[in-house]
């Protein structure tokens, strides 16, 4: 039986608990170390939760064929093939653990998709608080066996699935002994339109599975994320690069160093905004209460024994008298008491 929350290193993800932001540096590193540690510099200052690197080998991930993923040919129609697209990718196995060490260094937790049953050993050694499973690898459920195998949290991100996609995934990673799995709703394109991205699957997934459920997301801008916050979602993973200007295939579709900090306080706010689900006066209210409220007023001097005509009265602020509610109890009735205009009216002063 999965368990309703996962436990990342220091941080619970699951209902009740913060709202964890993953800072997805893919492959945004270009093969440059200086490059990939600014992103965990960005990831740092704009205070995620997490940062996220790929490890993968274009050997094991892709075929030596001319056929290029439809974004690819579009953005990068000269780049060869999917092979050799990869192959500049490659995030080298030797960096992973300087890399994780800057990173706990700045006070992230430093997550990694394997692509392959070596790199998940490879990161094993290092580890990693829990394994994130990409969307193209959901049916690869080998890996995913092998990732469970770990006892580590799995991350899955289930773009292109539907609901009886996922089942198959869930289950090998339980007969592979995992005991903590989180979903990601993901629509995977790039850049995703707003139109396909369907965040309303998210507390359908949650309700379905019994798992913490969050979003990866390929769109542009921050309204996902906080959409996300707002529906229920328990996490959010978000491509970001030092630059949007840069070579490379995801940077295009990826936020920068400002927009991430944007995105973490967005948030952070929404959370705040969430609040509880019982309606309730504030602390904040009570001034309003009394002040802006209004009340029944004598709108000129009433004495004592006066019958209470409703000419007499006015439903004015502040609210120190009787409530508006009660004015067909006061007319008719007789002034116990003198009664001076601009008067709250009160029940000790009716007869």
């Amino acid at each position: 039986m999965l368990r309703p929350e996962v436990k990342a290193g220091p941080r619970t993800i699951g209902d009740g608990h913060p709202f964890f932001v993953i800072a997805e540096a893919s492959s945004n590193h270009n093969r440059d170390m200086k490059t990939a540690l600014g992103l965990i510099d960005a990831a740092a200052a704009a205070s995620a939760d997490a940062v996220k690197f790929q490890a993968f080998t274009a050997d094991k991930i892709v075929a030596r064929m001319r056929e290029k993923h439809p974004y690819i040919e579009k953005m990068f129609p000269e780049s060869g093939s999917m092979h050799e697209v990869y192959k500049q990718m490659e995030l080298p196995a030797e960096w992973l653990g300087d890399l994780k060490a800057y990173s706990e260094e700045k006070g992230l937790i430093f997550l990694c998709t394997p692509f392959d049953e070596e790199a998940v050993d490879d990161l094993e050694k290092l580890d990693l608080a829990a394994y994130k499973i990409a969307s193209y690898e959901l049916w690869h459920l080998p890996l995913i066996r092998h990732a469970a195998a770990t006892g580590k949290p799995l991350l899955i991100s289930t773009g292109m699935a539907n609901l009886a996609d996922i089942e198959p995934a869930l289950e090998a990673a339980e007969a592979g002994g995992c005991k903590e799995v989180a979903l990601f709703h993901c629509a995977a394109s790039y850049p995703a339109a707003f139109t396909e991205l369907n965040l309303r699957a998210i507390p359908a997934m949650k309700r379905a599975f019994g798992v913490p459920v969050g979003y990866s997301d390929h769109s542009n801008g921050i309204t996902a994320a906080v959409v996300t916050a707002a529906l229920g979602g328990n996490m959010i993973e978000k491509h970001f690069t030092l630059g949007r200007d840069m070579p490379g295939p995801d940077h295009p579709f990826s936020i920068e160093p400002d927009e991430l900090k944007a995105l973490v306080q967005g948030v952070r706010e929404c959370e705040e905004a969430l609040g509880s689900p019982v309606k309730h006066r504030l602390p904040s209210e009570e001034g309003s209460f009394v002040m802006g409220r209004r009340s029944i007023f004598a709108a000129t001097d009433i004495p004592a024994g006066a019958l209470i005509r409703e000419d007499m009265l006015a439903i004015l602020r502040p609210g120190t008298g009787l409530e508006p509610r009660f004015l067909d109890r006061v007319v008719g009735r007789r002034a116990a008491v003198d009664i001076r205009s601009q008067d709250p009216l009160t029940w000790d002063k009716i007869a």
